[in-house]
């Protein structure tokens, strides 16, 4: 999520799941048909070109990769236009790393400080991550040399890590592939520099509970939608009813419905935009509009609605020529019963328009027809042996972003891990009868409905804000409010840096905090239930660990505040019992770079929702970021998964990070008040 600067910006675009390529887009159809998108891989100079890039709106994933020689590599989702509009400043194709900047030159040598030196070791192989910090700041160039059993050793160029105009240290782009497990480690700087380390293990926190034979897990089939997810958790409370309860939040979303539109005419200037005042599944739908030629000289401008029919007779000259332009078109229609309409895209309108023959008015969604289009109610799954508040409460929320597939999956696994083992495994027991946890599938099953049916690339919910200039059919894949930055700690509207303002950015924070039912749920549980202190909000992907404080403002990088030396060791020492548990299962490791404050390992995303809990409520907020990069032994590179990976692979990050899941639930159940 950051900005351009008007210097050279590299694009790789990725085709698929796990090949790099050539972007291929096909071209729009019609005027009505929203462009299609790609997700590519953005190569930026630095990290104040990041900033630009939040800060113009765009729709950047979670996976964000420093480079050795400065720059920065992060996913995004663009449509052509987008594409084409980055290569004024100077855009080209990338196909391969850039190559390391030369060395800058000084005249006193710096102070190295190495503040983290692990190795760990996933079903890949080992890998070494290094964190140090020159007095000489980003203009030092730093090797970390390392050296393990046998004398066997190498070499591995740091990126320097600058945010907001402040240098946070150097790092890997991406932790090192190692032949054997390292030792030692030296940081050299260019200018003379040194520090050495031992390397120690990562994440080396608690091991997880081994459970016995009789353990079930594995529970999910395949990538499931709004209505089957909440099937899912009726079905448990109806199988387990003194272990659970469903709770109804309160504020009803706006539902998976939009209003019927038709374009009428030639765009730009010619062009009329019909929208229904109703939805088109309460009768939107089942509007159409003609314009005709009244075959008649000296006719005045005439709409008459029969029925479900509105017809538009234009107005003529003395020769018989039609003269109403789009703007007079325009007007009538608006003024007409059911209808509004405006010109095309804020266009004067001034072009005359043709008749056009009658044309059905359309929502354009997809969805089967027993796929709701009311609006919809949320839902959670409450489980545990006291659910009365007496014990440490944990909130598992996913889906604020519709187009991640995998994150519902990772809390119906746990769901169904907790309550199907409960007669059966000892450890489980303990947790139930300590916690009391609160589950949220999907957050947004407006947006993730329109995301499996309509455009798999939504992010947003399906509330649209935008005025008529950005309202026409073919935009209707932007608009949407971005759940995660419509919360009210370290917000847009308190000027922290992160959300747009734009109602069709990917990042839109909405016109107010709290203006979304689907952020006003989250909240009133951490309100009514006041026993919630710990919570885990489940993002895709790439493979993160986080907490707060999750924003800053842009102007001299002021985050909100940092917790407290305690507070910090806590959620650190959580994260790493957490990982261990989430590797435990097929050997992935969250990296040592992507453990941290989000703001000090990802980016600043104002008005999320971790920030509020932890802020205004006390509630440990951490973020999961499901979706770990692949290592491709044939290239030896880190790739990326995707939003929506093939099954085989969402399920596999479903089963880890349901364990981290567990893990986090274990923590709460050993948490004291302090």
């Amino acid at each position: 999520m950051r900005a351009l600067r008007a210097a050279a910006v590299v694009l790789t675009v990725v085709l698929t799941t796990f090949v790099t390529a050539e972007p291929s887009i096909p071209a729009v159809a019609g005027p009505t048909d929203p462009e299609p998108v790609s997700l590519v891989t953005l190569s930026v100079p630095d990290r104040a070109a990041m900033d630009r890039l939040v800060a113009a709106g765009a729709d950047l994933t979670e996976r964000v990769r420093p480079q050795a020689d400065g720059s920065i590599q992060v996913d995004a989702v663009v449509t052509p236009t987008q594409l084409a509009a980055l290569r004024p400043l100077g855009a080209t194709l990338a196909t391969g790393t850039p190559a390391p900047k030369p060395a800058a030159t000084a005249t006193a040598r710096d102070q190295i400080v190495i503040e983290r030196a692990v190795w760990f070791k996933s079903r890949d192989g080992y890998f070494l991550s290094v964190e140090a910090s020159s007095s000489a700041g980003g203009a030092a160039a730093l090797t970390a040399t390392w050296k393990g059993r046998r004398g066997a050793t190498g070499e591995v160029a740091m990126a320097p890590y600058l945010d907001a105009g402040a240098y946070l240290g150097h790092q890997f782009a991406t932790p090192a592939p190692v032949d054997t497990r390292p030792d030692w480690v030296t940081v050299t700087s260019a200018t003379g520099g040194t520090a050495q380390a031992r390397v120690s293990e990562w994440p080396d926190g608690e091991r997880p509970d081994r459970t016995g034979h009789r353990y079930q897990k594995d529970f999910i089939t395949q990538y499931m939608p709004p209505a089957q997810l909440n099937e899912r958790i009726k079905a448990l409370h109806r199988s387990f009813p003194r272990l659970t309860d469903i709770v109804e939040l309160p504020h009803l979303t706006n539902g998976y419905r939009r209003h019927a539109q038709a374009l009428l005419g030639a765009v730009p200037g010619s062009a009329v935009v019909v929208t229904s005042r109703a939805y088109g599944s309460e009768g939107g739908n089942d509007l159409a509009v003609e314009l005709v030629d009244p075959g008649a000289p000296d006719r005045a401008l005439d709409v008459r609605a029969d029925g479900k029919r509105v017809t538009v007779s234009l107005a003529t000259d003395g020769s018989g020529t039609p003269t109403s332009t789009a703007a007079q078109v325009a007007a009538a229609l608006d003024a007409t019963p059911g209808l509004r309409a405006s010109t095309y895209r804020g266009d004067p309108g001034a072009g005359v328009m043709a008749p056009v023959a009658l044309t059905q008015l359309s929502d354009f969604l997809k969805a089967p027809a027993d796929v709701s289009r009311k609006p919809a109610r949320v839902l959670a799954l409450r489980i545990g042996v006291h659910r009365d508040g007496s014990r440490t409460g944990v909130l598992a929320y996913a889906q604020e972003h519709a187009r991640e597939w995998v994150t519902p999956l990772v809390t119906i696994e746990a769901a169904e891990r907790l309550l199907r083992n409960y007669a059966r495994d000892s450890a489980t027991r303990k947790l139930l009868q300590r916690t009391d946890v609160f589950i949220v599938p999907t957050v947004n099953p407006d947006g993730a409905n329109y995301s499996f049916y309509d455009f798999n690339s939504q992010r947003k919910n399906m509330t649209n804000h935008c005025p008529a200039q950005q309202a026409d059919p073919a935009q209707r894949n932007t608009w949407g409010v971005d759940v995660n930055r419509n919360y009210a700690a370290g917000s847009l509207h308190d000027g922290y840096f992160g959300a747009s303002a734009n109602c069709q950015s990917g990042n839109y924070a909405g016109p107010a905090e709290h203006s979304e039912p689907e952020s006003r749920n989250v909240i009133w549980l951490a309100q009514k239930y006041r026993n919630i202190k710990f919570a885990m909000n489940v993002h895709s992907y790439g493979g993160y660990f986080m907490w707060p404080p999750g924003a800053y403002k842009l102007d001299g990088r002021v985050t909100l505040p940092r917790p407290t030396a305690q507070e910090e060791a806590y959620f650190l020492r959580s994260a790493r019992t957490i990982e261990e548990a989430i590797a435990a299962e097929r050997g992935t490791v969250t990296w040592p770079q992507q453990t941290g404050p989000v703001t000090d390992v990802l980016y600043s995303a104002a008005g999320n929702s971790a920030d509020e809990l932890w802020y205004d409520f006390g509630i440990y907020g951490w973020d999961f970021e499901v979706g770990s990069d692949l290592w491709n032994p044939e290239t030896r590179r880190w790739e990326g998964v995707g939003f929506q990976p093939p099954f085989s692979e969402g399920h596999q990050e479903a089963m880890e990070f349901a364990s981290g899941l567990i893990s986090l639930i274990g923590v709460a159940a050993d948490y004291r008040e302090r």
